[in-house]
C-alpha cells in the first residue's frame, strides 16, 4: 500500500514512512492510494469473527506487507485488550463507549497500535525517534500512556494552558519517563500549528513524527469500533447513523473509510460545539477556519480541523456527494448541559459532554422507524468531573485508572511562541 500526499506535491511513499514521518513534505496529510471493500462473506459471518481478527481484516490492507502478519496480530492484540459496549439509550439509539481503556478516550486504540508499530520500525534503528503532538485535551493522555516506556522514542505534548479539564492535564504531566508536556499560552490550534512548523523546520535535527490522528497509524484504527458497532446491531435489520463528536474530525473519517470498506452505514454527524466550520462549510461551501473557542467540550475546541481535507477526498471533492451522505450540527454549551439532563432524567445514563453533543446530532438530523442511531461517547464522564456532576447533581465514581494519578505531581514547561519549541527540540 502506498500513500500520496492531499497537497499532490510530494513523492508517494509506503506505510511505514508514512508513519514515520507523519505528515508528508509538502506539508500535506497522507492518504492511501486506493481502499478495497472488505469481501461480502466478511459482512455476512462478521458475528464470528472475534474483535481481534476483525481488526486483522480491516487494517491489514493499509499495512500490507510492511509488518508481518504474525506481528500485526500481536500488535493488534496489545491494542484491543477492553470492551467497546452498546448502551441503550432510548428505543432508537444508543451509546456506544469507547472509554474502557487506560486513560478512559476513544485514543487509547489508536495511540497504542500506532506506539507498536513505531516500536517495531524503529527496533533496529540506534538514532531516537521524537514524537511530536498537540492535543485539545484526550490525545495527550492516550498518546503518553500508549508510548510510556517504548524504546527509541521521546513523545513531547503541546497542551493549551487552562483549557483541558484537572484530570486530563494529569494524565499527560504525571507520567515521566519519556514523556515530557509543554503547556502552551494559547489553544489548541496554536499547538497543533506549532506542531506542523515543526516538521518543516530544516535547522532542528531530531527526528519527528506525530501522533495526533493526521498520523495514519493514529487515525486508521479507529474504523475498528465502527465495526464492532456493526457485529452488535446487524440483528436490528436497520440502517444505521453514526454521530461523531468531532473536533480534528478525524475519528469521523475513519468511519467514512470503514464505509468506503463495505461497511453498511447509512448516514453520519459530525456534532461540534460552537467550534463551527464544518457546519458552516455544509450551508454553502466556503471553507473558513477560524480561532477556536473555549467550551465544555474541550477536546473539539478546533477551529481548523486537519483531517476534514480527508473527508472531502474520501468523497472525490464533490460538495453534493458529501452533504448526501453526512451531516453536521453545532451546540452551545447550555443546549449541551441541557442534553445532559435530559440523558440522565430519561434512561440514569450518564455521558460526558462529548456524548451529549453525539446524541444532540442524531436528535437534530432525526431518525425514523428503519433507523437506528449511534452515537459515540468518547471519554469516560469522570474527566469532566466538574461539569457534570455540577449538571446532574450527581457524585461520579472515580475509576481505578483516575485514581491512580490524582495525587500526582504536575511537571510540565510553559511556552509562548513557536521559537521556544524550536529552542526546546534543538537541545
Amino acid at each position: 500500500m502506498n500513500y500520496y500526499s492531499l497537497n499532490h506535491n510530494s513523492p508517494k511513499t509506503s506505510f511505514k514512512n508514512a508513519v514515520i514521518s507523519g505528515i508528508a513534505p509538502d506539508r500535506g496529510l497522507y492518504f492511501p492510494e486506493k481502499i478495497t471493500p472488505l469481501s461480502s462473506d466478511f459482512f455476512k459471518n462478521i458475528e464470528s469473527y472475534t474483535h481481534h481478527e476483525i481488526a486483522f481484516e480491516v487494517i491489514k490492507q493499509f499495512v500490507g506487507d510492511e509488518i508481518p502478519e504474525e506481528k500485526l496480530k500481536e500488535i493488534i492484540s496489545e491494542t484491543i485488550f477492553f470492551d467497546f459496549p452498546l448502551v441503550k439509550i432510548d428505543e432508537n439509539s444508543a451509546s456506544l463507549e469507547l472509554f474502557h481503556g487506560p486513560t478512559m478516550a476513544f485514543k487509547d486504540v489508536g495511540a497504542k497500535f500506532m506506539a507498536k508499530c513505531l516500536e517495531f520500525f524503529n527496533q533496529h534503528n540506534e538514532e531516537e525517534l521524537t514524537v511530536l503532538v498537540a492535543t485539545s485535551g484526550d490525545t495527550g493522555g492516550a498518546v503518553a500512556n500508549g508510548f510510556l516506556g517504548t524504546k527509541g522514542v521521546n513523545v513531547v505534548i503541546l497542551y493549551p494552558s487552562g483549557k483541558v479539564s484537572d484530570i486530563q492535564e494529569k494524565q499527560l504531566t504525571t507520567l515521566g519517563q519519556n514523556i515530557t508536556a509543554l503547556e502552551v499560552d494559547g489553544v489548541f490550534d496554536d499547538c497543533q500549528e506549532m506542531v506542523k512548523t515543526a516538521f518543516l523546520d530544516s535547522e532542528i535535527t531530531r527526528k519527528l513524527t506525530s501522533a495526533n490522528s493526521i498520523n495514519i497509524a493514529r487515525w486508521l484504527p479507529q474504523m475498528f469500533y465502527f465495526f464492532y458497532a456493526y457485529k452488535e446491531l446487524k440483528r436490528l435489520k436497520k440502517d444505521l447513523i453514526f454521530s461523531v463528536p468531532s473536533g480534528n474530525f478525524g475519528n469521523i473519517c475513519a468511519g467514512i473509510v470503514a464505509q468506503k470498506l463495505g461497511l453498511p452505514i447509512k448516514h453520519f454527524i459530525a456534532a461540534t460545539n460552537i467550534n463551527d466550520t464544518v457546519p458552516n462549510y455544509l450551508i454553502d461551501g466556503t471553507y473558513q477556519p477560524k480561532p477556536s473557542k473555549a467550551t465544555i467540550s474541550n477536546a473539539m475546541d478546533v477551529g481548523n480541523p486537519s483531517n476534514f481535507i480527508r473527508i472531502q477526498e474520501l468523497y472525490q471533492n464533490d460538495f453534493e456527494t458529501l452533504k448526501s451522505n453526512f451531516s453536521s450540527y453545532s451546540f452551545t454549551d447550555d443546549e449541551t448541559r441541557e442534553t445532559l439532563k435530559k440523558i440522565y432524567s430519561n434512561s440514569g445514563y450518564i455521558a460526558d459532554p462529548h456524548g451529549a453533543v453525539g446524541y444532540l446530532g442524531l436528535k437534530k438530523r432525526g431518525l425514523n422507524s428503519s433507523e437506528f442511531g449511534v452515537f459515540l461517547e468518547t471519554a469516560h464522564p469522570v474527566k469532566f468531573l466538574d461539569v457534570v456532576e455540577e449538571t446532574l447533581s450527581v457524585k461520579v465514581e472515580i475509576p481505578a485508572q483516575i485514581q491512580q494519578i490524582m495525587d500526582k505531581e504536575k511537571v510540565a514547561t510553559k511556552i509562548k511562541s513557536y521559537q521556544e519549541l524550536k529552542d526546546y527540540l534543538s537541545k
